[in-house]
């Protein structure tokens, strides 16, 4: 891979010194939106460092980097690695106290990164604010997310509704991905990213591990950015369905009480196998089944294979979890967030 450097203070004005935090934006074919997201970053009313990671676009992005006026450093990946295993690879090169996660899709407004700092603050003793998500709307200004919240079943969900469309800040369970500004001390304390989810739920699994090692995770009203919502991705696609439902069960594995994650495993494969029944049975006995990509019998058969592959790895991050994240139980934090 290669890495173009230019210093913090070349581009903000700044000194070094007063640089707080490092801005990292994945991209992956992101020619058409990524400039946005650039010249947001560069509009910031506040000094940071911008280090973008270039998947191994295809497409003209790395054109649209080089030719940027904010000349922001690029590490190129020789192959997509995906979103969690862009961040994964960046922070070997953060040295900011703070590192930000930025969709490449994503454009904050100029006082979206003075707002996450503040809402972080100077405090990092125990039971101290680990991270601060931001506020995500649609470019019709509809609320996207302010976080993600842990539904009854382990997904982890946007955040959204009344409460949040009024504009108070507050705790969440965790983060959403798209735009976050983290202590890299407490990510570094963790573990980091899980790269090998490839892409989403890095940002759940990431925000159980804080709660169990005992941090905070809360929204920032004030920090708002415009965010296109899958101009990178395909929602809704197989690959989507696919990483979605695997990574969901991973974190579980990972992170979540023992009988909770068994729970689902069972559940999940439950249904895969009811599945067939339900759509070829005898036309009296036979129940309709959603179109949806994630109850194709194929797919969900991928899945659990996957799962059972990384099964002997992933039970041994979960023996490491538990060592090193003892501050908060699993089941207490599964009391206090889930269904919520």
């Amino acid at each position: 891979m290669t890495s173009s450097v230019t210093s913090p203070a070349d581009r903000s004005g700044a000194s070094a010194d007063r640089v707080r935090s490092t801005v990292v934006v994945v991209t992956w074919r992101g020619r058409d939106h990524v400039g946005a997201c650039l010249d947001a970053l560069a509009a910031q009313d506040h000094p940071h460092r911008t280090l973008v990671v270039d998947n191994a676009s295809d497409d003209g992005t790395a054109e649209v980097l080089a030719a940027h006026p904010s000349q922001p450093e690029v590490l190129r990946m020789p192959r997509n690695r995906g979103y969690a295993g862009g961040v994964a690879a960046a922070l070997a090169s953060v040295r900011t106290p703070l590192v930000a996660w930025l969709n490449d899709d994503a454009a904050p407004e100029p006082g979206w990164l003075a707002a996450l700092e503040n809402a972080l603050g100077e405090d990092d003793g125990p039971g101290a604010v680990a991270a601060a998500s931001s506020t995500l709307l649609a470019p019709d200004g509809r609320l996207q997310s302010v976080g993600v919240r842990l539904t009854a079943d382990g997904y982890g969900a946007d955040a959204v509704g009344a409460d949040w469309a009024e504009g108070a800040d507050g705790e969440v369970f965790g983060f959403c991905g798209g735009a976050v500004l983290m202590r890299m001390a407490d990510l570094c304390a963790i573990s980091g990213v899980p790269a090998r989810f490839f892409c989403y739920y890095e940002d759940t699994d990431t925000s159980w591990r804080l709660r169990l090692a005992g941090r905070r995770i809360v929204h920032v009203a004030g920090a708002r950015a415009t965010h296109l919502h899958g101009a990178s991705a395909e929602p809704g696609s197989v690959r989507f369905h696919r990483w979605n439902e695997r990574n969901r069960l991973l974190t579980l594995l990972r992170c979540a009480p023992a009988p909770v994650a068994m729970r689902e495993v069972v559940r999940f494969a439950a249904i895969t196998c009811a599945l067939p029944v339900r759509r070829y049975a005898p036309r009296p006995l036979r129940r309709d089944v959603p179109e949806a990509a994630n109850f194709r019998t194929t797919l969900r058969m991928r899945v659990l294979g996957e799962v059972a592959v990384r099964m002997p790895w992933t039970l041994a991050e979960r023996l490491a979890i538990g060592r090193r994240a003892a501050a908060v139980g699993r089941a207490r934090v599964w009391r206090e967030w889930a269904g919520r």
